[in-house]
């Protein structure tokens, strides 16, 4: 009889401690949400001279990921209610496909960020932390090393809201995808890592931007090249207006540059292009209109008249810590665009990434 009741107890505890541990399980996966979240906005918290939070974790096991819904960062003494950062959706889930070889790494994927540079709110007094504060906050939110990483539907935005009108320059519509980030593939090569992005500029303006990186650096190697164009000029009139006086009636607006940077070395140049611009407006008054005119007039003696463009190429060269582009030669550059020949309107391709190696060194 004895024996019986103990069989009976035995069974019982075999079945109960099974139950207790998928109840824990149970319980811990609907509160692990609640302790991601916690956990990402101690982390906000924590960026010194800014604050945020998130609105809701999701968490999906099966797949290794965990999205993070609603989250947005500010500076603490900024002057407007503007996000510095707007994250309304981002996918961050282990990347399978780098596990066939051996290397546990991750991937994200964004929907819809914005990264708003409010200048009023860069330019208040106090606290004013760099940007590897709030970068590396953000990329120890992921537990694993990011090798994959996509933008969909993204904007950057620079406003001036103090200013008459208000400034509004920006990128929409941005797509933009960076891989083998950790150097998974392709470890012989001295910038494993591709990038291509595009965009939507103010003005309709057509961005795009390819190159190769090597973030496995402390200051990482790349080689760039960026577009824009055909962009409407008459769309930086806001801007233009507020920091030169000027308006345009009519022109393309483009720029385009190449960028090489190694062992903490840059060597590149940007090359701005107006094309068919005229700057006096119907509505100026007679003080804006002079002045207006005395722009143009320096402009049309230094434009190509035979391709009515006005470019110039800012090179630019040096230490990172102390980047400065070359004015006289950006003077001699317009001289050489007015008298010899127009700037081609594409970029040059004679920027690559053994020009960045030091000479010196």
């Amino acid at each position: 009889m004895k024996t019986k009741n103990n069989r009976k107890a035995y069974k019982k505890k075999r079945y109960i401690i099974p139950i207790l541990l998928i109840a824990v399980l149970f319980i811990f996966r609907l509160y692990l949400p609640t302790l991601v979240k916690n956990y990402v906005n101690k982390v906000l918290a924590d960026i010194p001279g800014y604050y945020g939070q998130v609105e809701d974790i999701d968490i999906a096991l099966v797949r290794g990921a965990y999205k993070i819904n609603g989250m947005y960062l500010n500076k603490v003494n900024a002057q407007t209610q503007i996000p510095f950062l707007d994250f309304p959706k981002t996918d961050i889930s282990i990347e399978w496909k780098s596990l066939f070889k051996g290397e546990i790494v991750s991937e994200i994927i964004m929907m819809g960020p914005k990264i708003n540079y409010v200048l009023e709110d860069q330019e208040t007094d106090g606290e004013n932390p760099d940007m590897d504060s709030w970068t590396k906050a953000l990329t120890d939110l992921v537990p694993i090393k990011i090798n994959h990483f996509e933008v969909h539907n993204g904007k950057l935005s620079f406003l001036q809201e103090q200013a008459e009108p208000k400034i509004d320059l920006h990128f929409d519509n941005l797509e933009l995808t960076a891989d083998n980030l950790r150097n998974v593939r392709e470890e012989k090569h001295s910038l494993p890592s591709p990038i291509t992005a595009s965009a939507v500029s103010i003005g309709q303006g057509n961005m795009s931007l390819k190159g190769h990186l090597n973030l496995i650096k402390d200051i990482p190697d790349m080689d760039i090249e960026f577009a824009l164009e055909n962009t409407d000029a008459t769309a930086l009139n806001d801007f233009t207006k507020h920091y030169a006086n000027i308006n345009f009636e009519s022109g393309e607006f483009n720029l385009y540059s190449e960028i090489a940077i190694a062992d903490g070395y840059l060597k590149g140049y940007m090359k701005p292009l107006l094309k068919n611009s005229k700057l006096i407006g119907k509505d100026d008054n007679f003080i804006e209109t002079v002045w207006e005119g005395f722009v143009g007039f320096f402009k049309f003696a230094l434009k190509n008249q035979r391709t009515d463009t006005l470019a110039t190429k800012i090179p630019l060269e040096g230490d990172l810590n102390n980047l400065e582009a070359g004015v006289w030669k950006t003077f001699t550059n317009i001289l050489s665009n007015a008298w010899v020949e127009a700037f081609k309107g594409v970029v040059d391709d004679d920027i690559e990434f053994k020009d960045a190696f030091n000479e010196e060194e």
